[in-house]
């Protein structure tokens, strides 16, 4: 069975705490890309010399180019500044589209047939970028967004409720931003839906928390933003598709009329197999949820549009 080649560009704390997580999953051998000269491959010669104790085989390499990542099955993409206090996803929007329209034009051409799963804030729009760069089928490219705005809200309810986080399921719909859309009918403990376990004022108050989750973390560390749980994100998603799981997770997906939405990347629950995004997972939400949905919607459609005009 060939083993798969996982490339993460970008090699800060998200890349390489995402290239740890895959190496540790052993999901496959691992490339490291940054410009930063010679930081990638000392980061990638510390993880070879993790494996020994962890016990895995899975190669971890480094590099500032782009000719090692040839071949590879799945590509990541974290390139980009990241917020500093005070700052918005939008206000990383012109840097950000500059880099993420770099990058992959390099990884296409080295890995035409690879998945793609995007990181670079600000996500929805970032998505696009390299959707319109790459000209892949929906299928293969998808954004991480979802995954950790709903471990974010899982883990805020497992803290009020004093519950394993493992009880609980929740999906966040929308964009990866303000206007994202925590459903919590669809929110459940243990099966029971959590509208049942806490009183309306407080579960506005997690809801609100939720959608606050980086910029939180981000005042708090004062000098950089969340990584830990990114990385957690974006490594379920490679397991799901690596290991052809068919698992529904929340991620940013080109819908095609789904929801309501076409043309656009929005976080939706999808179904992630061996052949990538193979489907959105249509859930069916009340009036006031597919208001905050389409708001959302437009709120990353307007993004969009500040794209088109910088490609």
């Amino acid at each position: 069975m060939k083993k798969c080649k996982i490339t993460v560009v970008g090699a800060g704390n998200v890349g390489a705490t995402t290239g740890q997580r895959i190496a540790e999953m052993q999901l496959g051998d691992v490339v490291l890309v940054d410009i930063v000269e010679d930081m990638p491959q000392g980061k990638a010669l510390d993880l070879t010399q993790a494996a020994p104790v962890l016990g895995h085989d899975c190669a971890v390499t480094g590099s500032n180019g782009y000719e090692a990542t040839a071949g590879s099955d799945i590509v990541v993409i974290t390139s980009g500044i990241a917020r500093k206090p005070g700052m918005s996803r939008d206000d990383l929007l012109q840097t950000n589209v500059k880099i993420v329209k770099d990058v992959t034009s390099k990884i296409v051409a080295q890995s035409p047939d690879c998945i793609l799963i995007i990181v670079s804030n600000p996500l929805d729009a970032m998505t696009y970028v390299a959707h319109k760069v790459s000209g892949f089928p929906r299928e293969r490219i998808m954004g991480m967004a979802g995954v950790l705005d709903s471990a974010r809200f899982r883990a805020f309810i497992a803290m009020e409720l004093k519950v394993s986080v493992e009880n609980i399921h929740a999906f966040v719909l929308g964009g990866h931003g303000d206007s994202m859309v925590p459903s919590t009918r669809y929110t459940t403990v243990a099966g029971v839906p959590v509208e049942e376990l806490i009183p309306a004022d407080r579960l506005a108050q997690i809801v609100q928390r939720t959608r606050d989750g980086g910029a939180e973390i981000v005042k708090l560390l004062k000098s950089g933003s969340a990584y830990y749980a990114p990385a957690a994100a974006v490594a379920e998603m490679a397991e799901a598709i690596v290991r052809d799981k068919k698992k529904i997770l929340p991620v940013a997906a080109l819908c095609q009329g789904e929801y309501g939405v076409d043309g656009l990347f929005v976080g939706v629950p999808a179904k992630l197999g061996a052949k990538g995004m193979e489907g959105v997972f249509e859930i069916k939400l009340s009036g006031e949820e597919a208001a905050a949905l389409n708001k959302s919607a437009d709120a990353v459609e307007k993004l969009c549009r500040e794209v088109d005009a910088m490609l």
